[in-house]
């Protein structure tokens, strides 16, 4: 599809509404689609997003403030019409072309009313794509700007819903608030609200982030770490095992991440890693069990250094130390920086070291008892349960891939059939 995203400014101008707009930019064209921002202020910044400055959708400049200051006294500009027009012709040549357009906030704020009504005109006589209007602000229901509003055209095409027009709002509450502004029913208002980055908020290297997206770590329930080189005495064996009896006792896309190399000391652990790999297939954890080492292939090694390893511990949302012997077990003390809950064998170094703040199983513990507590431990972990939240429910990919995506291509499909008929 090609969509087109209108609104008084656009990035690298620093906003909500321009965060929004960066991000849904983004993301839909890395997904194949043609992007077209139209906007007052901003530049071409996105690479694969096409810009369109154009004044007259801006929130200022001389046209506009001068409008905007007669508007606020109730009085109508001489060439309110003639810029009207002017606006509709510029949408039109910027935009025309587009399968859908999103409009931000001029639906229901009055920052810029030719634009405004430019765009509501074009809806009605059906003019150009059809247009999404995405609300984040309300005119009429905010006391600070009740001055500025008057009782007919152009103002109150702001707290009015436009046929043909389909509406979105970014909360629940939102939601709420454009029905009362509208008196229009919850279920005619679409909601989808913002999100966020997790691997720009981590920081992640190219590295890391290649194989977050390889490994889809973003849409698992629970991502375990076992920080350890793969070398017998770490007993990652009885890590898979745990994470297959975790799986199958919640019910979770669970995984774990096993960061390490085979130890260079010991020229059995690459056997080893072979055990490993069968006890993986065994237990059907093809798809959960990642070793970094083995991530880009047998015969290509991958290796992390410190500060992607640090990623990893701020992917996860737990640690799995099974080890059946340990001098200490620092990666103990760097989960307990990463306020991640550790789940281990109960050693005396790891008694020691996380005093009764990790949760600690003899290495005989039956596995479903192991699951059972691991579960129970994270099902009521306030922290745990939020950060499952937003991986799974409020990231920018996850939002426009499985929201915005289907809006859009029912919107521009309903134009298409409207069209024909």
């Amino acid at each position: 599809m090609h969509i087109g995203i209108v609104h008084y400014a656009a990035p690298p101008v620093v906003g909500g509404v321009e965060l929004t707009i960066f991000h849904h930019a983004r993301i839909l064209t890395a997904l194949g689609h043609q992007v077209t921002v139209v906007a007052g202020r901003g530049d071409s910044v996105q690479p694969g997003v096409t810009y369109k400055d154009e004044p007259l959708a801006g929130s200022g400049g001389e046209i506009i403030n001068r409008i905007n200051t007669a508007l606020a006294a109730g009085n109508i500009p001489a060439d309110f019409e003639e810029l009207v027009g002017q606006t509709q012709t510029a949408l039109l040549n910027h935009l025309g072309d587009c399968d859908v357009i999103i409009g931000h906030n001029f639906f229901t704020l009055h920052k810029n009313q030719l634009l405004t009504t430019a765009v509501y005109r074009l809806t009605q006589t059906k003019q150009g794509p059809p247009w999404v209007a995405w609300h984040h602000d309300f005119a009429w229901l905010r006391p600070q700007y009740q001055d500025e509003l008057h009782p007919s055209e152009p103002w109150t095409l702001l707290k009015q819903p436009w046929p043909g027009v389909r509406h979105v709002t970014v909360s629940q509450a939102q939601q709420i608030d454009l029905a009362r502004l509208y008196g229009l029913p919850l279920e005619q208002i679409t909601v989808v609200s913002p999100g966020v980055d997790p691997i720009d908020f981590w920081r992640c290297g190219q590295k890391v982030a290649g194989l977050i997206e390889q490994w889809q770590l973003l849409e698992a329930d629970c991502v375990f770490l076992l920080p350890a080189r793969i070398t017998r005495r770490k007993n990652i064996e009885l890590g898979l095992r745990w994470l297959a009896a975790v799986r199958q006792a919640a019910g979770w896309d669970a995984r774990l991440i096993i960061t390490g190399p085979p130890g260079p000391h010991n020229p059995t652990n690459a056997a080893y890693l072979e055990n490993l790999l069968s006890i993986q297939r065994e237990l059907n954890l093809t798809d959960a069990v990642h070793f970094v080492y083995q991530a880009y292939g047998a015969d290509q090694q991958l290796l992390l250094d410190d500060a992607e390893l640090a990623n990893f511990y701020q992917i996860a949302d737990a640690m799995l130390f099974p080890s059946r012997q340990e001098g200490f077990g620092i990666p103990i003390l760097e989960a307990g920086l990463a306020r991640l809950p550790i789940f281990a064998t109960d050693l005396p170094p790891f008694r020691e070291s996380a005093a009764a703040k990790a949760t600690l199983f003899p290495l005989d513990t039956p596995f479903a008892e192991v699951a059972a507590t691991i579960t129970t431990t994270l099902q009521t972990d306030r922290a745990f349960q939020l950060r499952r939240r937003v991986r799974t429910h409020f990231t920018w990919q996850g939002i426009v891939k499985h929201k915005i995506l289907p809006l859009l291509s029912q919107v521009a499909a309903d134009s298409v059939v409207t069209s024909e008929q």
